[in-house]
């Protein structure tokens, strides 16, 4: 950490305000952001020198092209940490919550879509001369090895701890076809490699910035199109899918000159990329025992049905394991069930006394919100609630509510995950403020957002001193 505020100190001439906690995801990763009087940015501790290196070039290579991506700030001597420019804290997966729920997308949400689509065809069309491919990694480009390295990994991390029953040469057989396939689609593009919604920040709210590119390489640019329309927690609509897919192409010249091929290529692209997100999920989720990655199984699925009954290509027996595993009664639907972890969610007064436990189980957190600066106090917020834009740009705006979630959420992520691989069901966590209606409120419905996104498990949102209790 000290090196963090080290690096921060050199950029700025002063030591941060504050350093908070970013959730991560399945990477080892650690991000912080550090905040001072006028400057804020995101700091990075890694894991693997290398794969920081390789992360570093690229950026900063990107930004050459004129392409997205954050600028990197400062880096330590041992190459294990570094600063980059903060692009926001909403991502485009973030933005489009309520568009999954109903089914529907505005033109607004569309245009940022299409504003996505024609960024990622100018990383694959912009050229790359002068690029360095070896300083890539683990690999330079997306070859033979590396495909081969994907489909083990949905052999090994998913099929096997699936139980999914399959015969390993007429498998390899498959295997080794499905390769010679993908080899004559053409690797001539850089290609970012993970890339999804939530790897797309929102500068300003509209503007995308792709991040998480530290395994770019080059490939073919049909990759990342799937890996982006087709990923499984997205939940494109079909149409929608195919329009994006559709402006992908027409956004330049050499796209659409190749539009019959990459057509016809795209089925192999959702096949390969849907494996290797099974095998992630399986390592993350049925090796590793995070919840939230066995949740995100059905949706991959989905996907692969689609293409058994649209477009899979001719390898007899991957097919044959395709349908026993769609067909798999252990990844059906998320839906509720016994014996999951359910977090309750809560805003109470102080003045009323301490939340009851339900549960019989005991424990859990409760954390003090009155040490944030109260709307209520102001006349103009009195009769508002937490859950009202006035009082919620009121906290925002001051900033101090974002580091006393980050703190609190540092702690209760940490009890979730451990939790869910324990097979625990009930966890609590509580916010008190002295009239339950402003600080507690707002805490407790950023927290309940916050551990549906991350976890995908069962909250209950109980906003005691309002009677309000909802399930998400």
């Amino acid at each position: 950490m000290q090196e963090l505020s080290d690096l921060f100190k050199a950029v700025t001439g002063n030591n941060p305000d504050s350093i908070v906690p970013i959730a991560g995801a399945g990477s080892e990763r650690r991000y912080f952001r550090l905040i001072g009087s006028s400057f804020c940015c995101v700091g990075t501790i890694g894991v693997s020198e290398q794969e920081n290196k390789a992360f570093i070039y690229m950026s900063r290579e990107f930004a050459k092209m004129g392409l997205p991506v954050p600028e990197v700030l400062a880096l330590s001597k041992d190459n294990m940490t570094y600063l980059q420019s903060d692009v926001g804290s909403v991502s485009l997966f973030e933005r489009l919550e309520d568009c999954r729920k109903s089914g529907e997308y505005t033109p607004a949400h569309i245009s940022i879509l299409e504003n996505v689509m024609t960024k990622l065809a100018q990383f694959h069309t912009a050229g790359f001369s002068g690029f360095d491919f070896a300083k890539c990694y683990p690999t330079p480009e997306m070859n033979r090895r590396a495909i081969v390295w994907d489909l083990n990994y949905f052999k090994y991390s998913f099929l096997k701890p699936a139980g999914i029953e399959f015969d390993e040469e007429l498998l390899e057989n498959d295997f080794e076809k499905f390769v010679n396939m993908l080899e004559s689609c053409g690797m001539d593009s850089i290609i970012l490699r993970d890339c999804q919604s939530r790897n797309v920040m929102l500068k300003d709210g509209v503007q995308p910035v792709f991040i998480d590119f530290q395994g770019a390489r080059k490939g073919c640019g049909l990759y990342d199109v799937v890996s982006f329309l087709w990923q499984a927690r997205a939940a494109f609509p079909t149409d929608l899918k195919n329009h994006l897919f559709n402006h992908y192409i027409s956004s330049a010249p050499v796209l659409e000159s190749s539009k019959s091929q990459l057509i016809s290529q795209l089925p192999l692209f959702i096949l390969l990329r849907t494996l290797q997100v099974l095998g992630a999920y399986g390592f993350l989720g049925l090796v590793k025992k995070k919840e939230h990655f066995i949740k995100s199984i059905p949706a991959a699925l989905d996907n692969l049905r689609e293409l058994l009954d649209s477009g899979f290509p001719d390898l007899p027996h991957l097919r044959k394991v395709v349908e026993r595993l769609v067909s798999c009664k252990s990844f059906g639907k998320n839906e509720p069930q016994s014996g999951r972890l359910i977090v309750t969610v809560g805003s109470f007064s102080y003045k009323m006394g301490m939340p009851e436990d339900k549960s019989g189980n005991g424990g859990g957190f409760v954390f003090d919100c009155r040490a944030l600066h109260n709307p209520g106090r102001y006349d103009e917020y009195k009769q508002l609630t937490g859950r009202d834009e006035p009082v919620i740009k009121f906290l925002e705006e001051r900033g101090e509510v974002k580091n006393f979630l980050s703190a609190a959420w540092s702690m209760v992520d940490y009890s979730v995950e451990r939790y869910m691989a324990r097979g625990f069901t009930s966890l609590n966590v509580f916010f008190g403020c002295t009239g339950g209606r402003h600080r507690s409120v707002y805490c407790a419905e950023c927290t309940a957002a916050h551990i549906k996104e991350r976890f995908g498990i069962e909250v209950h949102l109980i906003h005691r001193e309002r009677k309000i209790s909802e399930t998400i």
